[in-house]
């Protein structure tokens, strides 16, 4: 295995739809943006034995996955606009023992837990790296009917270690307080809200940003789009956030007018996104 500058820790998902079994999770939609910024991507996840679905990923990444009995499995039901989530099985949890040691020293580590299936001590793992924690997994849990609710998280050592959290209005709903509590503890804190734009919090300090305006076709995976693509755009740009948020914001719009993981974003629309954040 190479070294990877983008890693990814996080479970890969089977998600399932009137069509059939289709890939999912946070890794699934990311490694495609942070390898078509051209960074060496590596994965580690947890499936089941043998799950055929992962073969999406092979062109975008180097995958370390731990094998057990199930792939995570959800299923969303909309019922007039509004979602009802089920969690049909989970995959064996992940630490920091299931990353490959040549891989610690990714400068790019993206954590993003899905149902509370990751250690939180994960994000003391990486010295020197930006991490970046997309928390929404952690603020899940699921009933005995298999239906997914809140769960309120708030680990004042974990958010004070990581370097960015990105999570949305959605996530929130049920607790919007969580915003203000978190904006103090996290260097960089974004909340993202759709076509709305979002607030990015520079240590506790907000200011808005806009959304760019699209027809929106398919809104699954915008805000991972949006996640991978700031993270992975800081290095081009200097690490100089504010103009990250605009290729993170560009590139989310545009992955909401089309479907698929792997048509989510272009080389050239990244190129392009780029270019206008150096320019402003």
């Amino acid at each position: 295995m190479t070294q990877p500058n983008y890693l990814i820790v996080g479970h890969f998902t089977a998600d399932v739809t009137p069509q059939g079994r289709i890939a999912g999770g946070t890794v699934s939609y990311t490694a495609p943006i942070a390898r078509a910024f051209g960074h060496e991507v590596g994965i580690v996840a947890a499936t089941a034995v043998g799950e055929s679905l992962l073969s999406v990923l092979l062109p975008y990444a180097q995958l370390s996955v731990r094998q057990g009995t199930h792939t995570t499995t959800f299923e969303n039901i909309y019922d007039h606009g509004k979602r009802t989530q089920y969690l049909h099985h989970t995959s064996l949890p992940l630490s920091a023992a299931d990353v490959p040691s040549g891989w610690m020293n990714a400068p790019l580590v993206h954590i993003a837990p899905l149902v509370d299936d990751l250690d939180y001590d994960i994000v003391h793992q990486f010295p020197g790296a930006t991490i970046m924690l997309t928390p929404q997994g952690w603020m899940r849990r699921r009933d005995d009917n298999n239906r997914v609710h809140f769960k309120r998280f708030f680990d004042e050592k974990v958010l004070r270690k990581v370097d960015i959290v990105i999570m949305s209005k959605q996530d929130i709903a049920e607790a919007p307080e969580l915003e203000q509590e978190y904006a103090p503890l996290v260097k960089h804190l974004f909340v993202t809200d759709g076509e709305r734009g979002g607030t990015y919090y520079h240590q506790g300090t907000p200011e808005k940003y806009d959304a760019v305006p699209v027809t929106e076709v398919e809104p699954t995976g915008a805000g991972d789009v949006f996640a991978g693509a700031l993270l992975a755009s800081l290095p081009l740009l200097n690490h100089d956030m504010r103009a990250a948020t605009k290729v993170a914001a560009r590139l989310a719009a545009y992955s909401v007018t089309r479907q698929g993981i792997e048509n989510a974003v272009t080389p050239q629309e990244i190129q392009e996104a780029l270019a206008l954040a150096r320019q402003e």
